[in-house]
């Protein structure tokens, strides 16, 4: 998933301030709002609150230092306990995504993006906002 969190009465009600101090404490990277491209459409969780996904440049991947903070779980999520980047490139390749059909007992059905990398598999709101930033960043191609 991507860093993310409750807004804090310092945020000042700004998912963007939100946002970039989650990524410095979950991560331990510091970005300005420079950074930022803009916000994506408010997405509802599983338990129905409402996430704001901030787009911003982090910069060459190749130059990237992400830094887990372990003190970052909680009683309702797990510690970091792994983190790996993706380039725009691998995302595109068609290879690399697929979907997953789920349907409730109730007999409505939905579908939701999926994308793979080795052992990994993006899925759920993270693929969600994946997708929708790829269809931003790549129109045409994806």
């Amino acid at each position: 998933s991507f860093p993310g969190g409750r807004r804090d009465p310092a945020d000042g009600g700004d998912a963007v301030a939100t946002a970039l101090r989650e990524t410095r404490e979950e991560l331990g990277v510091t970005l300005g709002p420079p950074s930022v491209w803009g916000q994506l459409r408010m997405l509802p969780d599983r338990q129905g609150q409402l996430v704001a996904p901030v787009v911003a440049n982090l910069g060459p991947l190749e130059e990237l230092r992400l830094k887990p903070n372990p003190d970052e779980a909680s009683e309702t999520h797990n510690a970091v306990e792994e983190v790996f980047t993706l380039p725009l490139e691998h995302l595109l390749k068609e290879e690399n995504q697929g979907y997953t059909h789920f349907r409730t007992p109730a007999g409505y059905s939905y579908t939701l993006p999926v994308f793979l990398h080795g052992p990994h598999r993006i899925w759920g709101l993270t693929a969600i906002v994946t997708e929708l930033t790829l269809q931003l960043l790549a129109p045409g191609h994806y």
